[in-house]
């Protein structure tokens, strides 16, 4: 893929960066996937940190490309781009004739540049339009979710994708003050629903609307399990799959997909397996590993990260334990 056109700054701090970079080190020659690029800032450690590595950068915004190519440019040897969605793993594999692979990370969510940049859309802090479009190409947007959909929908949205126990009086705030075209708009209504107590704490009133209409837009949750599956059956025994969540929905399908992976059974504890279940993982993290405080109080993101790991072993059928054959 030839570079995208110069974008704006996009200054992105990596959240647990020393602990996911140490956790490649031990993973079999080859390549690591960086499943959401964004800045490059995890891919920029693991090279560094890494000889044995390269990486192949999957990201679907193009501005983060831009920026991850220039970070990335005194490496550029080691480094393959791919300008697609990480649901779409296996077809960034196939462009760059990759079979097989030494791990994947996925830093899910949305980058502080695309939050702090009020013209994305993002930012409740910020005005801009009502965007939200991790992919500019894509038509849908914001607007589409806030202008149209209706109050009952509105608020199965807002508070599936934004634990938000208001979601019903915000659903009917933004109702009545459509048409509504910018996120300081926007920000305003959902503000306004919200009882004057609970805004003093838990941070910015919106921000947990704002978060379930930018889940929504990009249809997030949607292709996650799919990609964790891809990335899984990709991977080489030895290597591992990474995943940083920052949303309960997120790491609740994370830490589904890998129980399936590593062979969850549905039989009597005491009784032989016959359902079937297949194992091709163990867990190196089953309960979620969290920033440090230091970490917690400087990178905002970092506050609600959660980090699981699971390592490819050898695929072993549950009900005799007998290998059934390696990728």
């Amino acid at each position: 893929m030839s570079a995208p056109a110069p974008s704006h700054d996009f200054e992105h701090r990596p959240v647990m960066l020393t602990e996911i970079t140490q956790l490649f080190a031990d993973v079999p020659a080859g390549t690591v996937v960086d499943a959401t690029l964004g800045g490059g800032g995890h891919a920029a450690s693991i090279l560094e940190a890494h000889p044995h590595l390269d990486v192949l950068g999957i990201d679907q915004d193009t501005d983060a490309l831009s920026a991850a190519i220039e970070r990335l440019k005194a490496q550029r040897k080691r480094l393959r781009i791919s300008h697609r969605r990480f649901n779409e793993f296996d077809d960034a594999l196939v462009d760059h004739q990759i079979t097989e692979i030494s791990g994947a990370l996925f830093d899910l969510g949305v980058s502080s540049p695309q939050l702090d940049r009020g013209d994305r859309g993002f930012s409740y802090r910020n005005d801009g339009p009502l965007d939200m479009r991790m992919n500019s190409e894509q038509q849908w947007s914001a607007s589409d979710v806030v202008n149209g959909y209706d109050e009952r929908e509105l608020s199965r949205i807002i508070k599936k994708y934004g634990d938000e126990k208001f979601a019903r009086r915000i659903a009917a705030a933004i109702v009545a003050a459509r048409p509504i075209a910018t996120t300081s708009q926007l920000a305003e209504a959902v503000t306004n629903a919200i009882p004057a107590p609970a805004r003093r704490t838990g941070g910015h009133p919106a921000k947990r609307t704002f978060q379930a209409i930018r889940i929504e837009v990009n249809g997030e949750l949607d292709v996650l399990p799919g990609a964790l599956d891809q990335a899984v059956e990709a991977t080489v025994p030895g290597g591992r799959v990474v995943v940083l969540s920052y949303h309960s929905g997120e790491d609740r399908i994370v830490k589904e997909r890998f129980a399936v992976a590593a062979g969850a059974c549905d039989c009597p504890y005491d009784l032989p397996c016959v359902c079937g279940a297949v194992q091709t993982v163990r867990i190196v993290r089953g309960v979620p590993k969290r920033a440090s405080d230091e970490e917690r109080s400087s990178n905002r993101r970092a506050a609600s990260a959660r980090l699981r790991v699971v390592e490819r072993i050898e695929t072993v059928r549950k009900s005799d334990g007998q290998p059934v054959g390696t990728i």
